[in-house]
């Protein structure tokens, strides 16, 4: 019994002492805005994402998060923006981000209500930077700087 209590005990450490992957997105349409969604848990806008699930791999998360999020389709990868792993970037977890850079076409539709209640496209001189969700205002600023960074 000592042995399995210590067992468990191992495999709950593992499970919640090890970040999460996650991606984050910079979705740009062919008119050049870019998609933000607000977030219920905070009511902040932020780049649209989320983890990977298992057994899927990073492009498929990409396409999922944002369609769920946005409705949107991703068409295609344009750049690795950065991969950010600072402990504390989200409050909730301990989370290492991919952030991509992607094209997204079609029409703007939540489909993820429980977590969105907002997608909107901003051209880039109105997004709403100085207050994003998460860290996302850094991933912003590397963004539009072209710091590809590893933080």
């Amino acid at each position: 019994m000592k042995r399995t209590g210590r067992f468990i005990s191992t495999v709950l450490k593992v499970i919640f002492r090890h970040p999460v992957l996650g991606v984050t997105l910079i979705p740009v349409l062919p008119d050049g805005r870019i998609v933000l969604v607000k977030r219920r848990d905070s009511g902040k806008w932020s780049l649209p994402g989320g983890m990977v699930d298992w057994g899927n791999t990073v492009p498929e998360t990409a396409k999922r998060e944002l369609k769920e999020e946005t409705g949107l389709d991703l068409v295609n990868f344009r750049d690795l923006s950065g991969v950010y792993s600072g402990y504390r970037r989200d409050p909730r977890l301990h989370s290492i981000s991919v952030t991509l850079e992607v094209e997204a076409v079609g029409m703007i539709d939540v489909t993820d209500s429980l977590e969105i209640f907002e997608a909107r496209a901003f051209l880039v001189d109105d997004l709403p930077r100085g207050n994003l969700a998460h860290d996302h205002d850094l991933q912003l600023s590397n963004y539009f700087q072209k710091i590809r960074t590893i933080a």
